[in-house]
């Protein structure tokens, strides 16, 4: 525990935010910017809630280096719905793609890939219980896959 009482936490998330970024939150939660409106009451159709959004992007664009012809997306759902999201935009039906399997997030993504395509597990750690990650020689790609599915924190 730190010294204000709070705990540090390395857990998947969410994660443990900055003093000062609580006490901004809860600051704003009654009236955010003098609006009229606390933070979590604003309509998401709102110019208050637009000016969030656009900051935000502002931020994270220069923070990342992201190039302007590159669109940022807030999405909700989490990564669960992201991997059914990918394949649902980057498949269409029978087209190929490949997976390193090398955790519960790659198995949860291909079941969903495999939903739309056809999917291939390449390399798959599941028997020694996920304690690795490949190596570039460990696996190959099929020529006409449309893309690799690798997640890393495994």
């Amino acid at each position: 525990m730190t010294i204000t009482g709070r705990i540090h936490n390395f857990g998947a998330g969410p994660a443990v935010l900055p003093l000062e970024v609580v006490e901004e939150c809860r600051k704003s939660l009654p009236n955010l910017d003098n609006s009229g409106f606390g933070l979590i009451e604003i309509s998401h159709r709102s110019k208050t809630f637009q000016n969030i959004v656009d900051s935000s992007m502002e931020k994270l664009r220069r923070i990342l280096s992201i190039p302007e012809d590159y669109t940022v997306l807030y999405l909700q759902g989490g990564a669960s719905l992201q991997f059914y999201m990918s394949a649902l935009n980057l498949l269409r039906e029978n087209e190929k793609v490949d997976f390193l399997v090398t955790g519960v997030w790659s198995q949860k993504a291909l079941k969903e890939a495999s939903r739309i395509g056809d999917v291939s597990a390449r390399w798959d750690d599941s028997e020694n219980g996920f304690k690795s990650i490949p190596r570039n020689e460990d696996y190959s790609v099929r020529d006409d896959s449309l893309y690799l599915h690798y997640t890393s924190n495994n």
